[in-house]
């Protein structure tokens, strides 16, 4: 006897079981073929939502949010210099990254040395340290000063290729300065670089 009760138990149950399985297939849908696929208007509403959490995190600035800005400052800061190393003096893969008045004022340095037929050529070693040396916000624009200490090999040449100034073979510490802005409503992610020092 025991064991028959033991299997009306067992069929009690599966039969729970297969009612639950039932209400809930009924009340979350079954598979289609269709899944992770949303409308159009539902993606854009996703996606701006995700964006205002990304910039509402960004905009208090904490410490994971410095750690994640110093790592594109040091892909643009090496992006911005091993540009100058081209030989047709202009800035082609780091004017997304120029704000205006930046982008004119190496402009004019590319076209003042393209003029003197002076090239540039510089080999890009490391960044040794990268450091926030502070960030201020007003209104809607975040400015973030950075420390670079990095080391490169350059050195430039006339039309002859004779060496003007610099040493290819001796590798060189630069101490940088630079201050990037970026307004924090603002759809695009990039970050400008909007003043230099050293």
């Amino acid at each position: 006897m025991n064991y028959s009760f033991e299997y009306i138990d067992i069929i009690l149950l599966a039969m729970i079981a297969g009612f639950i399985f039932l209400r809930l297939r009924g009340i979350l849908g079954k598979r289609t073929g269709f899944e992770g696929k949303t409308t159009p208007q539902f993606e854009n509403i996703l996606k701006k939502v995700h964006q205002e959490n990304k910039i509402n995190k960004k905009e208090n600035f904490d410490e994971e949010a410095q750690n994640e800005f110093l790592k594109g400052a040091k892909i643009a800061y090496e992006t911005i210099i091993t540009d100058f190393s081209d030989n047709d003096n202009k800035l082609i893969a780091s004017k997304p990254l120029l704000s205006k008045q930046i982008y004119d004022q190496f402009n004019i340095a590319l076209r003042e040395r393209n003029q003197r037929g002076h090239f540039a050529e510089i080999t890009f070693i490391g960044i040794k340290s990268a450091n926030i040396k502070e960030h201020k916000k007003i209104d809607r624009i975040l400015k973030v000063t950075v420390d670079f200490v990095s080391e490169i090999i350059t050195c430039i040449r006339d039309k002859e290729k004779k060496i003007i100034s610099g040493n290819p073979d001796k590798i060189k510490t630069i101490y940088d300065t630079w201050t990037f802005s970026r307004d924090m409503r603002s759809s695009n992610p990039n970050w400008l670089l909007v003043n230099t020092l050293n």
